[in-house]
This record gives C-alpha cells, structure tokens and sequence, in this order.
C-alpha cells in the first residue's frame, strides 16, 4: 500500500516470466525528483505546465505514436505494464507527476512480446535531441527534448542517479534491455531514455 504519500518507482529490472516486461519497484524518492544525470544548465528554463493526465506519446524520428494509459501497482509492489493484449500501448505511472509538472514522470513500456517488438521497441535507437511530445487530457502538449539514453543493467541501477532532483520538469521512458536469458526469462539491463521539458503547445 501506498500509505500516506506517493513513491516514486525504482526500475529493477525486466522478468519476462510474465511474457518479458520493465519491471518497476516502489523506492522512497520524492514523486518531484528528477534525473541529476541529466541536467543541461546551459538549457533555457521552460515553466512547469499544469497537472493534466496524459493521453498520447509521439517520438516522430523513430515512428513511434502510441496511446498512453494511466498504471499503478500490481499486487507484488511492482508498476504495472498496459495489458500484453494491447502491446502498443504505454503507461503512464500515476504515481509519478503527470508529463510537464515540475518533478519526473514516468513512462514504461513493452520492448516485445511473445509476437514480436512492442511500443518501446524503438527506443534503442533514440538519441540524444529527439523530440519526446506527449499529448494531455487539457489539449496541450508536452514536448521534451532527449538528453540521453542509458542501458542501465540490473544490478547497477542507482535510483539518485535516475531520479535525483533538478528542478525542472522531465520525462523518464522506461524499457528492457541488455541481453535476453532464455532460462531466466529476464533481460539483463533496463533503457532509460532521459529528457526535459523544452515546449508546450495548446
């Protein structure tokens, strides 16, 4: 349970026992902090949008536009994923500030599936100044501009590193990665796709 205050989620790694997921775990960092790994201080300040639920994720470079769903936890404390019945579909983690508040938002998303890639398929080959626009229930845009693009494995994924404060308003995309273990079912590493708010449109 949740308790009294929201958590923002540490990615542990990818179990593919339930078909090969991100797998996302409660960690006590603020929902407000952000990546410190990812700070430009030469970038010019965008003010924070206000809260309004995600609806849509486009990154045009890579081809990717996808719905966007709201997600919490499952029953084992990890983030949910969007249904393997609709493998193109993203979450939205609604224990996370909503993309363009101050703070970090959350994405995660399929790498594949069972039939084949999924949504966050593409995210491998993001690099660093694409564009990352998410579409909100108030008719705006968020738009956010790529720093970088981590493969993190599992055993070395530092949350302060991910999620340390910056001050400003950033998006994290969360996948799998690294190298699939057939006996495990588990892929080696998670992609952590870095970006800040850099735009809004109505």
């Amino acid at each position: 349970m949740f308790g009294g205050c929201l958590l923002a989620p540490l990615l542990t790694g990818c179990d593919t026992q339930a078909h090969r997921t991100a797998v996302v775990k409660a960690a006590a960092v603020p929902p407000s902090a952000s990546a410190s790994a990812s700070v430009s201080p030469s970038a010019p300040p965008v003010a924070p949008m206000a809260a309004s639920e995600p609806e849509r994720i486009t990154i045009a470079r890579l081809g990717l536009n996808a719905p966007l769903v709201p997600v919490g936890r499952a029953s084992d404390g990890t983030v949910a994923t969007p249904s393997f019945a609709h493998p193109h579909t993203a979450g939205w983690y609604d224990g996370s500030v909503t993309p363009g508040q101050q703070g970090t938002s959350v994405i995660v998303g399929h790498v594949d599936t069972p039939t084949g890639p999924a949504v966050f398929y593409p995210l491998a080959v993001a690099r660093p100044g694409d564009t990352v626009a998410v579409t909100r229930a108030d008719h705006t845009t968020a738009d956010f501009t790529v720093d970088a693009i981590k493969v993190i494995p599992r055993d070395d994924f530092d949350e302060s590193q991910v999620y340390g404060a910056t001050g400003r308003p950033e998006v994290r995309l969360i996948t799998c990665g690294g190298t699939y273990d057939k006996a495990t079912q588990e892929y080696s590493s998670n992609v952590v796709v870095y970006a800040h708010l850099t735009g809004d449109q109505t």
